[in-house]
C-alpha cells in the first residue's frame, strides 16, 4: 500500500523549514531582496503538485470512478471518464468558481458508455463548450487520439498514453508524472486485484497489457481504475491463491468502502493474481503452465466464479 503525506502535512514541514532558514539568513547575513524571492520561489515550486481527486459516479450500481488531475502550480486541470455528467459537471463548476482549476480537457480511457457517454453532455454546457476531448479513436466526441507513447502536458504534469487492447480495442491507459510522483489511470484494463473482461480481445492481448505493458511502468506508480470492484476481484482471488499480499488485500477491501488509488503497480504485481501468470499456485489452480494459457483460463473461471455461500 502507498502511505502519502497530506498537502496539510507538506505545509506544515515547508513553514518550520522556512522559519528555520530564514533565521539561519539573518544570521550569515545573506539578506538581500534578490535572494530572497529565489528562496521564496524553491519553496513554492516544492508546494506544487499533482493533485487527484475521486468522483464517485453511480454508486452502489457500477461504482464507476471519473477523476479530476490538478496540477496545482498553474492549476491547469483535465477530468478523466467523466461518464455521469450529471455528478462530475456540479464538482466541475464550483472548482472553476472558487478559481482552483483551469479545465483544459476531458480525457478517456476507452469507448466504453460508462466512461465516454457522458463526453457530448459536458460539453454541451457553455463553461465546457470546445474543451478538447483526447482518448481512443471511437470514444464519444474525441477530437485528438495520440499514438502510443505519445502524450501531452497539464502543467508540469508530463501525461503519456500507454496502449492496452483487450477490454477495448481503443482501451488507453494514461501514465502521469511529475515531481512529487506518478499516477496511472486504468480504466477498465486493471482494477485493484483484478482486470477486465475481454471484450473485444484476446488472452494474449490482455497478457500483454497487464504482464508486459503495465508492468514495465514504475513500481511506485499509484494506480486508479475507472470502478470499485476490489472485494469482488478479492473473493475470486482468494479462491486461486492464499499468498499473504492476496490475503493483505483481503483484509485491507473487508475494512475499506474505496481502495482507488491505494495500491501501486508493485502492489498489483504481488496481490493480483492476473499479473501473476509464473505464480506455481496460480498455475496449479488453472491446470497451465503457459502464460496465455494461464490468463485465458483465469479469465474463464472468474467469469464464471460464484461466490461460497456462508456457512452457519
Amino acid at each position: 500500500m502507498l502511505s502519502r503525506l497530506s498537502s496539510a502535512g507538506i505545509n506544515r514541514s515547508l513553514g518550520i523549514f522556512e522559519r528555520s532558514l530564514f533565521k539561519n539568513i539573518a544570521r550569515t547575513g545573506i539578506n538581500t531582496r534578490t535572494e530572497t524571492q529565489r528562496y521564496i520561489q524553491g519553496i513554492e515550486k516544492q508546494k506544487r503538485r499533482m493533485h487527484i481527486q475521486s468522483i464517485p459516479m453511480w454508486e452502489g450500481t457500477s461504482n464507476n470512478y471519473a477523476y479530476l488531475v490538478v496540477d496545482e502550480g498553474s492549476r491547469d486541470a483535465v477530468i478523466v471518464d467523466p461518464a455521469s455528467a450529471g455528478e462530475v459537471a456540479p464538482v466541475l463548476k464550483d472548482q472553476i468558481k472558487d478559481g482552483k482549476i483551469n479545465l483544459v480537457a476531458i480525457v478517456n480511457t476507452h469507448h466504453h458508455w460508462d466512461h465516454a457517454g457522458g463526453n457530448n453532455k459536458i460539453l454541451a454546457d457553455p463553461e465546457f463548450k470546445g474543451k478538447p476531448v483526447i482518448g481512443g479513436k471511437d470514444c464519444e466526441g474525441v477530437t485528438k487520439t495520440p499514438k502510443n507513447g505519445e502524450g501531452f502536458t497539464i502543467g508540469e504534469i508530463n501525461v503519456k498514453a500507454l496502449y492496452t487492447p483487450c477490454h477495448t480495442q481503443d482501451s488507453i491507459c494514461w501514465f502521469m508524472e511529475d515531481k512529487s510522483g506518478k499516477a496511472i489511470f486504468t480504466g477498465d484494463t486493471l482494477f485493484h486485484g483484478g482486470c477486465g473482461r475481454f471484450f473485444e480481445g484476446t488472452a494474449e492481448e490482455m497478457h500483454t497489457a497487464l504482464n508486459k505493458t503495465l508492468a514495465a511502468v514504475p513500481d511506485d506508480t499509484v494506480v486508479y481504475p475507472g470502478h470499485e470492484y476490489t472485494k469482488a476481484n478479492v473473493k475470486f482471488a482468494v479462491s486461486v491463491s492464499q499468498s499473504e499480499a492476496v490475503k493483505a488485500l483481503e483484509a485491507f477491501a473487508d475494512k475499506n468502502k474505496e481502495t482507488q488509488g491505494k495500491f501501486t503497480i508493485g502492489d498489483e504485481k504481488k496481490h493480483n493474481v492476473f499479473m501473476r501468470m509464473d505464480d506455481p499456485e496460480i498455475q496449479k489452480a488453472t491446470g497451465k503452465t503457459d502464460a496465455v494459457e494461464v490468463m485465458a483460463r483465469l479469465r474463464e473461471m472468474k467469469n464464471n466464479f460464484k461466490e461460497p455461500m456462508a456457512k452457519f
